[in-house]
């Protein structure tokens, strides 16, 4: 294996009878509007499911990997629904426990409209979230509600820093899920930093939990704003243990940073896709699920970052949380081109469709 392919593969746990991956924290019921504007201006909405580490969940599910998610929902409709969606998705949802005292949580966020502002006119696009979680089920995890176990139960278990933030009782729960131990799965966490529920808090503590993982996902401008870095090496030397660093760079692409035998580290850099974006709540998960799936597979890092592109396109593409991402055999000719063919593909709504006429840009070509 060449040492700017090195793949951590190897450090993924034998576990007896466990899936691939094992997805932790809160889901909620998602309403969006049913026309662009702001919140108070909508007549109506329509319901869907949100959650950083479930979206995770769902899209390794749905391109044939063995995913489980683990949390608290209320013992109430919408936890019903948050259940029975991502089943549907092909996630184990047996660990998922009924609160029947706390609800589930659910949050307002305006209509997915297409980020392509005209220049002209001069207008960006409305964005606001509205989040009604404070008390919520998942909420009251805690290592006596969630064994070790059962998180420990995935070749890999993802995190994301949201969980950390939810309560005092998450964070403990948090930093005993990373902590190293024998039998620890590969440990997989992206920052995803939230100001509102980072907002009076010390946020070295999303930076101590990166520390304690194999995997680290986080974007650039996360690093900024948590905690005053200010590009990729700059990362990476405040996060040198991770055996693997990935810095999201926004529309440019991502670089990622992968420990190599000798001690140093592999950098490599892939540019992102040319989107028309509809909306991009999603898209960072999304990507997280690219890389994993191309993690899980023993693929070279630059192809992890390249499904992890992929993938996001599928996101961006669509008003919700979760898009339809491409069938495996068409992201892997995706990935296999050429710099100079990567960079010519352009992707728009429905692009993942392709029993739809017209929905595919001609640039995208089929393997």
């Amino acid at each position: 294996m060449s040492a700017d392919l090195h793949a951590d593969t190897a450090d993924i746990a034998d576990v007896t009878d466990a899936v691939d991956v094992v997805c932790l924290g809160e889901s909620m019921v998602t309403f969006v509007p049913s026309s662009p504007g702001r919140l108070a201006d909508v007549p109506a909405f329509s319901r869907g499911i949100g959650g950083a580490e479930s979206n995770v969940a769902c899209s390794l599910a749905r391109v044939g990997h063995t995913a489980r998610w683990i949390s608290r929902v209320g013992a109430d409709g919408f936890g019903d629904h948050l259940v029975a969606e991502i089943a549907a998705a092909g996630v184990d949802v047996s660990y998922v426990r009924r609160d029947p005292d706390r609800p589930t949580g659910i949050y307002f966020r305006t209509a997915g409209e297409r980020a392509l502002t005209d220049a002209h006119q001069g207008e960006e696009p409305v964005s606001e979230v509205v989040y009604y979680r404070a008390g919520s089920a998942a909420s009251a995890m805690s290592p006596r509600r969630v064994p070790r176990e059962r998180a420990w139960s995935g070749r890999v278990l993802h995190l994301t820093g949201i969980t950390a933030a939810l309560s005092d009782d998450c964070h403990t729960l948090m930093r005993e899920l990373t902590a190293r131990a024998p039998g620890r799965p590969l440990l997989s966490f992206d920052v995803n930093y939230r100001t509102a529920l980072w907002r009076g808090r010390d946020c070295r503590l999303l930076l101590d939990l990166a520390r304690g993982c194999d995997l680290v996902f986080v974007g650039e401008d996360e690093a900024v704003a948590a905690w005053g870095l200010r590009g990729a090496d700059a990362v990476r030397a405040a996060l040198p243990e991770p055996a693997v660093l990935v810095v999201k760079q926004g529309s440019a692409g991502a670089t990622a940073y992968a420990r190599q035998p000798d001690g140093g580290d592999a950098v490599v850099f892939e540019p992102a896709l040319d989107v028309d974006v509809v909306a991009s709540v999603g898209a960072g998960d999304a990507f997280a699920a690219g890389f994993l799936s191309g993690t899980l597979r023993g693929l070279p890092v630059a192809a992890r970052l390249r499904h992890g592109h992929l993938m996001a396109a599928a996101a961006l593409t669509v008003p919700g949380d979760l898009g339809t991402p491409p069938s495996r055999e068409r992201a892997d000719g995706l990935v296999a081109l050429d710099a100079g063919a990567w960079g010519t593909l352009r992707f728009g709504p429905g692009w993942t469709d392709t029993g739809t006429p017209g929905t595919v840009r001609a640039e995208v070509p089929h393997p």
